[in-house]
């Protein structure tokens, strides 16, 4: 298989915060390949702690461009040299379906599977940590935005404070909005079975990873615990999925979401078949992504608009303004609470060639 590497690193407009330390910028690489005499492009952008290290991606994808076989039989072949290496896998596959798609002159979602024209998804806004006047105001000027759907920190402050803080965002949005809370594993078994009860009484929808990603017993007995309360609230995977196989997952039925990041999964293929069999275990798939590149964002988008029987869940693509720049303008710009979805053939514009830094 024929291909270029070119990497590519992007300053974030604030630090990211990651159990494995702070990081400042995006790095990763672009990977265009010769498939079916037409060019794809993807993007490979690992995070640690979720993927496999930039070096290891880019090693691997090296692996795989020198490589024999541009036959459409051997992609799967070629696919399945990377299959340990998320990231790698995430931007090939990207590229072989970007330049299918192109082949067939369709926008990548309908490649997937997609059977009608979708034209936005509906997205989520994330607010931070913040005292309860400082978060209420934030999301009531996401309200104001047009988000229907928003995500708000909690983990870093006390059960109650947290409570709180999600109080006031009720009041100030009012019982219309969908709210959501994300722990990021902070919380103790002790202090998730003393939120619940209090944010079931807000209205939360769900809680993000309350627990240890590795606890699955704990979420079990966690979301067992809430199935009998009034109004229950929800339990949520996503760094869980990082580490343990979905297949595992849906059989444990420790879960009512599934947090879904296609670079974390390893290409949009695998994203779409884990949403898929997701839904058909009874759980709502909410895709979202890893602070990616303009390429990645737009191949998540498409992911969201191929799944079948609409409404779809309000997914965490509102991720590119955590960019100071980016690959290429925006192919899934936000308004009114959804993103655009690309109706050019295959994923998105290409970048031109090229290494590029913003620094």
């Amino acid at each position: 298989m024929t291909g270029t590497l070119e990497p590519f690193s992007l300053s974030l407009s604030r630090p990211l915060e990651t159990a494995c330390g702070t990081i400042d910028a995006r790095e990763g690489v672009l990977v265009r390949v010769e498939a079916a005499d037409t060019e794809g492009v993807g993007e490979a952008t690992p995070l640690p702690g979720w993927t496999e290290s930039l070096d290891e991606c880019r090693a691997a994808l090296e692996r795989v461009l020198d490589s024999d076989g541009d036959e459409p039989g051997s992609w799967d072949v070629v696919l399945g040299e990377v299959r340990e290496t998320p990231a790698a896998r995430h931007g090939l596959a990207l590229a072989l379906a970007d330049a299918r798609a192109r082949v067939t002159g369709v926008p990548l979602y309908r490649h997937l599977g997609g059977g009608t024209r979708v034209e936005r998804v509906p997205v989520n806004a994330t607010v931070g940590d913040g005292s309860p006047e400082t978060t209420a105001s934030d999301a009531r000027a996401a309200v104001a935005e047009g988000f229907r759907a928003l995500k708000i920190k909690v983990g870093a402050r006390s059960v109650d404070e947290d409570v709180a803080r999600l109080r006031a965002v009720r009041e100030a949005v009012g019982h219309d909005v969908e709210l959501r809370a994300d722990a990021n594993g902070a919380w103790t078994h002790a202090q998730a079975r003393e939120a619940l009860p209090s944010l079931a009484g807000v209205g939360v929808a769900y809680v993000e990873q309350p627990l240890s990603p590795a606890d699955l017993a704990g979420h079990a007995a966690l979301r067992e615990g809430a199935a009998s309360d009034d109004g229950a609230v929800g339990i949520a995977l996503d760094e869980t999925l990082a580490e343990t196989p979905i297949e595992r997952v849906l059989d444990a039925g420790v879960a009512d979401v599934l947090v879904l990041k296609p670079m974390v999964l390893g290409g949009p293929d695998r994203a779409r078949e884990a949403a898929l069999r997701a839904r058909e275990a009874g759980v709502t798939p909410v895709m979202t992504t890893t602070i990616d590149a303009a390429l990645a964002r737009a191949g998540a988008a498409h992911v969201v608009a191929s799944l079948p029987d609409a409404p779809r869940s309000a997914c965490g693509l509102a991720t590119g303004g955590r960019l100071a720049e980016d690959l290429l303008a925006d192919p899934v710009p936000i308004a009114d609470g959804s993103a655009r979805v690309p109706q050019e053939p295959g994923n998105a514009p290409p970048p031109p060639d090229g290494p590029r830094t913003d620094s």
